[in-house]
């Protein structure tokens, strides 16, 4: 069996970083919890999707063996730096970009020192992988590319495994609704911007744990439109296509609000 364990998980840094408030601890637990089982599931290779790293020209794969350095978060960069120390499976990476050119779509390998990693990447990491067992095969979010276009990458880049011997586990990175506070709140009382956002988000979580089928691709257009949800969930559309285009069920962790856009940890069953 090649994919082992599924997960979506929220790329905000706000329960990394601030783990001790309320509205957030639950998240940065669940996300822990959800390290632990993929650890269980005893991959040799995380294949991650995170909505933070943007592409526009081509689909950018990490081939950098080794990364190391300090980033500061764009956004909520008063909330502390981010230290990250990853390192790649660059033959799967290069396996990548050799089959999402075999699908018709451009692709590039990223190989350079001191590359900006994201946000969503680091704090998945982070979370998932503390102690850098396990190496990653990154791949971008082109901002041109479609919701399907996303499904056949995932599909692509588990054949790719396949083709190598390697077990995986699928990692999806980003958010639920869009929405977020745009005024400075008391972080002690976060909660979802709207109770229409709240809706959505309680819904397609529902979804997720009746599982997918052939319909599930609509499913996700309607609440990406209705909740305006992180760049379209493409990144459940990565876990989607790596799964087959079928999944029988997830379990929530914990589904919460960061500055009042919805986030949650999932657990797909594989």
């Amino acid at each position: 069996m090649t994919v082992v364990s599924a997960f979506l998980v929220p790329g905000s840094p706000l329960p990394l970083l601030r783990s001790e408030n309320p509205p957030w601890s639950g998240i940065a637990s669940a996300y822990r919890t959800a390290g632990r089982a993929l650890a269980a599931s005893r991959p040799d290779t995380i294949l991650l999707y995170s909505t933070q790293w943007m592409a526009v020209l081509d689909e950018l794969w990490q081939a950098r063996p080794h990364l190391a350095d300090t980033h500061v978060d764009e956004n909520w960069y008063e909330y502390g730096d981010l230290e990250y120390d990853l390192n790649i499976d660059v033959e799967l990476a290069q396996a990548c970009v050799a089959g999402s050119k075999e699908i018709g779509i451009s692709s590039k390998a990223i190989d350079y020192d001191k590359f900006p990693i994201d946000t969503g990447t680091i704090v998945a990491d982070k979370f998932l992988n503390p102690s850098s067992r396990y190496p990653l095969t990154i791949a971008a979010n082109n901002l041109y590319h479609s919701f399907d276009d996303t499904i056949r990458l995932g599909e692509m880049a588990v054949q790719k495994a396949t083709d190598l011997g390697r077990r995986v586990a699928i990692v999806g990175v980003g958010g639920l609704s869009g929405s977020i506070f745009r005024h400075e709140i008391d972080i002690r009382s976060d909660g979802i911007v709207s109770a229409e956002d709240d809706a959505w988000n309680r819904q397609m979580l529902s979804s997720l744990e009746a599982g997918g089928d052939a319909s599930f691709p609509e499913v996700c257009d309607e609440f990406a439109k209705g909740a305006k949800a992180d760049m379209g969930f493409k990144h459940c559309a990565w876990i989607y296509g790596a799964l087959g285009r079928k999944f029988s069920g997830a379990r929530v962790h914990e589904y919460g609000a960061t500055y009042g856009s919805g986030a949650a940890v999932v657990e797909f069953k594989v």
